[in-house]
């Protein structure tokens, strides 16, 4: 009888220390509640059963309230790419790998140094992400500095979508950007009710800690509950700074975030597509900084998608990134130890690829190498699986003893389904190495980008539907004094 493979996993917590962050959370909701700017949002919540503290001002959520919207939240949400055909499920413990959002710089290899994005920047690195394997969702990656800050949001998903195919995490730096970005995804779909059954984007929605839901987080909330869009919640305490100093201090706070945004999604409309996840740190009292690659942050983060799993709810985490601000061996380090643990944690929603320097530097040679990365984690959670019966004592019985198994038809049946073969990593000798010029990892991986992009961008939709999120670009920009989009290619 062949054993199905072990798929190797790690937790962080007991089930009763897990037990007491969960009550914590939903007695921190009941007693000290979250604050809420949105007018809208406040309503929702007070009729859903939540009450406001006259004196703080503060929305106090019962714990009733929140195991109801907890029991309409689904458990898997399936992510179409844009032709619809390719379905990723987020939920249990499938695991997907995108690039980190929002870079404010991109990296250039050949001058070694950071520099503000512009529109070709945008288009080559979601070309990239359409051609590297291993990221199943792309992401709104880089904010272009060639438009109007007003349209930097909508712009991104613009880009994004007419060189990439994949589904998108984006989210907003401005309500007014939710129509323009919506009527983008629905002329993508093929409209609002098709984007609702197949939804093409997560968008992300990040409460400000500590516990409190701004104007334009809660309405992106209610925004998209009401298309039917994911919403991710992005929670992020800084330990000892925006959160309590400990690890477990902090994990009751992110917990209690999310729940309440959970919450404000189920009861806008029940039944919501929504995410468990955050992006915490654990701040460096030294540098007054939020490493992303500290080993308490990563801990953080495995720890608490094991609380959303305990709840039932799909998870996300920004890992498999790093505070490095080049492609060295500390980007390496981080990036790998990251999506190593997120992988092993089964996180369905794992972003950071590419990114740099705290999140705010993107680099598409650290793109390429994080590929491979994440390949190597799928890797690993397969586990090791049983192939023949019996697992291997017949293959003894005619081996010659000159060629070994090279030339085993067993070899030849299972080396490549067994084995990983990275394109970037250097499995050759030293002689082979100072053959080839003894070329850095950076410099392989800035080789193969400039292979996979080759000398031209070609967009990944019809020139009618390219037309078409170009009018709906345009319109908006014209608003903020944008008299013409600048030039995609």
């Amino acid at each position: 009888m062949i054993s199905e493979p072990l798929r190797p996993t790690f937790r962080l917590l007991s089930d009763s220390f897990l037990g007491k962050i969960v009550d914590e959370a939903y007695e921190l909701l009941a007693k000290h509640g979250v604050y809420v700017e949105n007018a809208s949002a406040l309503r929702i919540f007070l009729d859903g059963g939540a009450r406001e503290d006259m004196l703080s001002k503060r929305v106090l959520i019962p714990r009733t309230l929140v195991e109801r919207a907890l029991a309409s939240s689904p458990r898997v949400i399936a992510m179409a790419d844009s032709p619809g055909k390719l379905s990723h499920e987020v939920g249990g413990d499938h695991v997907h790998f995108d690039p980190g959002s929002a870079a404010l710089r991109i990296f250039d290899h050949e001058t070694q140094s950071e520099r503000k994005p512009v529109t070709r920047d945008l288009v080559r690195f979601h070309s990239l992400v359409d051609r590297l394997e291993n990221f199943h969702f792309q992401s709104s990656g880089l904010i272009s500095t060639d438009v109007p800050d007003e349209i930097a949001d909508a712009y991104r998903i613009f880009i994004a979508l007419q060189y990439c195919s994949k589904p998108i995490v984006t989210g907003l730096f401005l309500a007014e950007s939710y129509k323009p970005m919506l009527e983008m995804l629905a002329a993508v779909r093929g409209g609002t009710q098709s984007l609702r059954e197949k939804p093409l984007a997560i968008f992300d929605a990040c409460p400000s800690p500590p516990l409190k839901w701004s104007n334009l987080t809660a309405q992106s909330v209610i925004d998209c509950a009401l298309a039917g869009i994911p919403s991710e919640f992005v929670s992020m305490p800084l330990t000892g700074a925006t959160s309590p100093v400990t690890i477990a201090g902090a994990l009751v706070q992110l917990t209690a975030e999310n729940l309440s945004g959970i919450v404000l999604a189920q009861l806008t409309r029940a039944g919501t597509p929504v995410i468990f996840g955050g992006s915490p740190a654990s701040f460096d009292m030294r540098t007054a900084n939020a490493p992303m690659g500290a080993m308490e942050t990563m801990m953080i983060d495995s720890a608490y998608s094991q609380i959303g799993k305990s709840l039932g709810l799909p998870t996300h985490a920004y890992m498999s990134l790093s505070d490095s601000k080049c492609v060295d061996t500390q980007a390496g380090l981080e990036t790998g130890m990251g999506a190593v643990l997120a992988a092993l944690a089964g996180i369905n929603v794992v972003s950071g690829g590419g990114m740099m320097n705290f999140e705010s530097t993107q680099s598409l040679e650290k793109l390429a190498i994080d590929n491979e990365i994440c390949g190597m984690a799928y890797r690993l959670i397969q586990g090791i699986a049983q192939r023949d019966e019996p697992i291997a004592l017949n293959l003894f019985d005619d081996l010659d003893p000159e060629t070994g198994f090279f030339t085993h038809p067993h070899t030849l049946q299972w080396f490549q389904v067994e084995h990983r073969y990275p394109k970037l990593m250097d499995r050759g000798n030293y002689e082979q190495w100072e053959d080839a010029g003894k070329p850095s990892l950076a410099d392989r991986a800035s080789a193969q980008v400039k292979e996979l992009l080759g000398t031209e961008d070609k967009a990944v939709v019809s020139e009618d539907l390219r037309k078409e999120l170009e009018s709906i670009m345009s319109s908006y920009g014209k608003r903020f004094g944008l008299a013409k989009l600048p030039t995609l290619e």
